[in-house]
């Protein structure tokens, strides 16, 4: 009797595993998807690059991040220097990039990487210092480091930009005694940037400066 007991238990709770519903697919995705680390997803991006691959590349990234990692016009970093939670860096340690990334930053969403910054090769100085206004309106400091000095972004950056308050006109750039300088003005003064580079090796923003009226 204790044996048809226990058979009739074990029966009872085959039955009951089969009417408890299995998570979604969608939600196991999800999980999965949550569990990649972005360290892997970076390397995995990071070395389609090196190969040319970018049909490999697409599957661990977005199509825009897939056009500026194939377009920057440095050689490949040379060291990998780890993730911040979803943001990765690879770096050059034995040359000298512009900018304030020193390289490579991807960030991370799951399990495709959908941003890169890079350290851009601006031949302009007027380019480089509205590439560096623009990443200031966008409170995106990672933009401003692909053409100006952690020191300048870190300047910039610590008053964040206000759409409804001062115009700001750019005013063009001029040689100055040890580069360039390029100015944008507003009601009661102007702002100064000051580039330093050449278009082979590229411009960036080294130091900014204000004057009052």
């Amino acid at each position: 009797m204790f044996s048809s007991l226990l058979r009739g238990t074990a029966a009872t709770a085959a039955a009951a595993a089969f009417l408890i519903p299995s998570a979604p697919a969608s939600a196991q995705t999800a999980q999965a998807a949550r569990s990649v680390k972005p360290a892997k997803v970076a390397k995995q991006l990071f070395g389609a690059w090196l190969r040319g691959d970018r049909h490999a590349a697409a599957q661990v990234a977005t199509p825009a991040a897939v056009g500026t990692l194939f377009s920057y016009a440095y050689r490949a970093p040379d060291e990998f220097a780890g993730c911040a939670a979803n943001v990765c860096r690879f770096v050059h340690t034995s040359v000298s990039v512009p900018g304030g990334l020193d390289g490579i930053v991807m960030i991370v969403s799951g399990p495709k990487v959908v941003k890169v910054y890079e350290s851009r090769h601006i031949t302009k100085p007027a380019t480089a210092a509205k590439h560096l206004f623009d990443a200031w309106k966008r409170h995106d400091r990672y933009r401003g480091l692909e053409v100006a000095t952690a020191s300048v972004v870190k300047s910039l950056f610590h008053t964040r930009f206000d759409p409804a308050g001062v115009t700001y006109f750019f005013q063009g750039c001029g040689p100055e005694p040890k580069g360039t300088s390029c100015a944008y003005s507003y009601e009661g003064g102007a702002m100064l940037m000051h580039l330093r580079g050449s278009k082979v090796r590229g411009y960036e923003v080294r130091s900014i400066s204000y004057i009052a009226d």
